[in-house]
C-alpha cells in the first residue's frame, strides 16, 4: 500500500522543525521502517538514546517557536545572558562554538555574535 507523498508531507509540516529534523535523521540512518526511526531517535539523542531523542525533538519545538515569535537575536542574546549567569566566560563560549562539528563559516557568524553580545553588554 503506497501513501500519497501529500499526505506524508502534511503530517510532516504539522509537527514542524522537528519533523523536518527527524526526516533528516531518518534518511541519515540508511534504513526503512520503524528501524529507521528509532535509529533516527537513537541518533538524535547521543548517549541518551531514542528517549534523549524525543526529548530533544521536544525542544526543537520550543526552539523553533521562540525564534518565530521573539526571532533569531532575542533567543540568542537570552541564551548568552543566561550562559553568563550560569558562570560561563566569553571564552569558553568561543571555545565551545569551535569543538562543534559545523562549518567554519558558521563558527565564525556565532563567534561574532558572541563577541558583538559581551561587547555591547
Amino acid at each position: 500500500m503506497k501513501i500519497p507523498l501529500d499526505k506524508v508531507i502534511s503530517r510532516v509540516v504539522a509537527l514542524g522543525v522537528p519533523g523536518l529534523v527527524l526526516v533528516v535523521a531518518v534518511a541519515y540512518t540508511g534504513l526503512a521502517g520503524g528501524a529507521a526511526i528509532v535509529a533516527a531517535l537513537a541518533l538524535l539523542g547521543g548517549p541518551l538514546g531514542m528517549i534523549g531523542g524525543m526529548v530533544i525533538l521536544g525542544l526543537l519545538v520550543l526552539i523553533s517557536e521562540a525564534l518565530a515569535e521573539y526571532g533569531f537575536k532575542a533567543v540568542f542574546n537570552r541564551t548568552l545572558r543566561g550562559l553568563r549567569q550560569n558562570g560561563y566566560t566569553k571564552a569558553q563560549i568561543i571555545e565551545a562554538i569551535g569543538s562543534y562539528p559545523i562549518s567554519s563559516g558558521l563558527k565564525l557568524k556565532l563567534r561574532a555574535s558572541v563577541e558583538q553580545f559581551w561587547d555591547g553588554d
